[in-house]
């Protein structure tokens, strides 16, 4: 057996092709604000360009913070607490230069903490401490508190592995997830890895075909799921949701619940605990884009009620320190907000961000959430927004 590889079942690989429904961080923007804006929570537009005193912040609205850059992307988000947050993205210095950045919330403003390595193009972030941050994109980056260092992936036989997102776990462990391709994202195959503490080592999983993983989270080392999608081989255009589980010695596929869209995916997905998960993406109808989401009790995913939302696909989801469960995302200028009405038993609209998501993050020991991305108007200026707290 490879010594980078875990012991699971073998991989045959079948053919199966699609394109997947991604957001591809854009490079020209326009410029930025200067204080913290309120959104009015509808189509993202700032109601003033003077900080916004608290009597003047609407009850569990979204707030704009300042983005320390004019011009750029902001792709993922993670917080410790109320006064220590962390983002990394892009900084659009000029028309050909581009540089990775990591910003760090000081309890007051984002500032500029840190360049990443060249290259990096960072999508995911898992933040254990100041000084144990790790980034992910197109190669896998730690920060020690003081410099960044690059650790590549193990090889994989399917080609180049690229990191889509990444999840710490309590007893210490650091997994990634996305996919290993060759000429293609056609080609690609779910990949999964986790850090030894020196080096990242592959796991090997089940065949589930072409496709990719977009979500993961990690309860315990023998308590993994990560999520995506898998395509058909039918149809250039088929896609269905994918689920997998590790058990601290093999991952296997979980069965989840059928639907009537040709192409269904998954983008993301939390776990408050081992029998209460929720991952969320989109299924494609002929009314363009719509959520979708499922719920884990600990025996088996089910559909959970997701209104109609066009362009409504879900990109994040995340649960507040008060218990409430939010799903957000949107496509183009449509941007969504979604939060779960445990009376009722469906997700149920809210406030949306008022941005293009890329990353929701979650902070501890309060109501708050933090979301990134860019603004849903203009050249895709950069956006960091909170709710509650």
């Amino acid at each position: 057996m490879n010594e980078n590889t875990t012991p699971g079942a073998a991989r045959t690989r079948r053919l199966r092709r699609t394109a997947l429904p991604t957001a591809v961080a854009a490079l020209t923007l326009a410029a930025g604000l200067a204080g913290v804006q309120l959104y009015d929570g509808s189509e993202g537009r700032a109601t003033g360009s003077a900080p916004v005193a608290d009597s003047e912040r609407t009850p569990g609205g979204w707030q704009q913070t300042a983005v320390p850059f004019e011009k750029g992307d902001i792709t993922a988000v993670a917080a410790l607490d109320d006064e220590r947050a962390w983002a990394v993205g892009y900084h659009l210095k000029s028309y050909d230069e581009v540089e990775h950045v990591a910003l760090r919330w000081d309890g007051t403003a984002w500032k500029r903490e840190s360049a990443l390595p060249a290259g990096v193009f960072p999508t995911a972030l898992a933040v254990r401490a100041a000084d144990d941050i790790w980034a992910g994109g197109s190669t896998l980056v730690h920060w020690d508190g003081k410099a960044w260092t690059e650790f590549r992936a193990a090889q994989d036989p399917a080609g180049r592995v690229l990191p889509e997102a990444l999840a710490a776990s309590p007893d210490g462990g650091v997994w990634s997830a996305g996919r290993a391709m060759g000429m293609g994202v056609k080609t690609g195959v779910p990949s999964v890895q986790s850090w030894d503490g020196t080096r990242w080592v592959r796991h090997e999983l089940p065949d589930t075909g072409n496709g990719e993983l977009n979500g993961i989270v990690a309860l315990a080392e023998d308590d993994v799921w990560a999520v995506g999608t898998s395509y058909s081989a039918d149809a250039a255009s088929d896609q269905e949701p994918l689920a997998l589980h590790f058990d601290g010695d093999t991952w296997t596929e979980t069965e989840l619940p059928g639907t009537s869209s040709r192409a269904t995916w998954l983008s993301a997905v939390a776990a408050p605990s081992a029998k209460d998960l929720w991952a969320v993406g989109g299924s494609f109808t002929a009314q363009g884009d719509q959520p979708y989401a499922l719920r884990y009790d600990g025996k088996a995913w089910k559909k959970t009620a997701t209104p109609e939302a066009p362009d409504g696909r879900l990109r994040a989801v995340g649960r507040a320190a008060n218990g409430s469960v939010w799903a957000v995302g949107g496509k183009g200028s449509a941007s969504l907000g979604l939060r779960w009405n445990q009376a009722e038993q469906r997700w149920e609209k809210l406030a949306a961000p008022g941005i293009s998501v890329r990353g929701l993050g979650a902070v501890p020991g309060s109501s708050a959430l933090w979301a990134v991305g860019v603004a849903t108007k203009g050249d895709l200026v950069p956006r960091i927004v909170r709710f509650g707290g």
